[in-house]
């Protein structure tokens, strides 16, 4: 799988560190690309810690670990979340052996989104946090990965950990922050100059950012009411800041 060519449908959204918000973004994402007219799954690629479907308050019946099992193919898991709308291949919440899976599995995992996304226009992957075998290998099918990032110094010495070893194993990767909790967008501005400086004085290039989505309280409301954030409030700042990530992206 590393040396495949990365999907233009594909992105992978990532965190250097747990906690920054990274599943509740990638949701909100799928909703925005959707609600634009676009096909879209949303896939739980935080294997051994899924927790979208916990998110959106569901149950599935079917989910990634069976398909992992060789029970099911990739194409049976898919179930669709008609309030999105868009399909889920969810994962499967305390299945710790799944995040320690061997590289060959890891690759059919990948092989099998590249075949799915040909019937979407993206393809989300939640991946996990931090920078493991299985986060990388993931992201580099994708043709971008957002990674977020907020302003505590542990996210960004992480976010910057996941840039470099991203650009040292895969020089072309496109790499974009997403500034996610900021108090202004101003502050977050301030955030991500902080990364991208880090970045220049060491990498000798730097990530583009590709927005900032500020902190608000109604975010996590939705998480408590296991309700995407665009069905409960649609006019919210947060809402509006990823749906303006997901405009660039159109």
């Amino acid at each position: 799988m590393n040396a495949q060519a990365p999907n233009n449908n594909l992105i992978a959204i990532a965190s250097g560190k747990g906690g920054v918000g990274k599943t509740w973004f990638a949701i909100t994402l799928a909703q925005a690309l959707a609600r634009s007219g676009r096909k879209v799954l949303l896939f739980d690629g935080d294997l051994g810690l899924a927790n979208i479907d916990i998110q959106l308050g569901l149950t599935p019946e079917r989910d990634l670990a069976l398909a992992i099992a060789g029970k099911l193919r990739m194409t049976q898991c898919v179930e669709k979340f008609a309030a999105g709308p868009f399909d889920i291949i969810a994962g499967r919440s305390g299945s710790g052996s799944l995040a320690s899976l061997p590289t060959p599995r890891i690759e059919r995992i990948g092989r099998e989104l590249v075949a799915l996304a040909g019937g979407y226009q993206h393809v989300l992957i939640d991946l996990g946090a931090g920078v493991d075998k299985t986060v990388q290998m993931l992201a580099a099918t994708a043709s971008r990965t957002l990674l977020l990032v907020n302003d505590e110094p542990t996210s960004l010495t992480d976010g910057y950990a996941f840039i470099k070893l991203g650009w040292t194993n895969h020089p072309g990767m496109d790499i974009r922050i997403v500034v996610n909790g900021a108090e202004s967008q101003a502050a977050g501005q301030k955030t991500y100059d902080i990364l991208s400086r880090s970045c220049e004085n060491f990498l000798k290039r730097k990530p583009p950012l590709a927005g900032i989505v500020r902190r608000d309280n109604r975010v996590r409301d939705a998480i408590r009411a296991q309700q995407p954030l665009l069905t409960r409030s649609p006019t919210s700042e947060a809402a509006s800041d990823v749906e303006a990530i997901a405009r660039s992206l159109l």
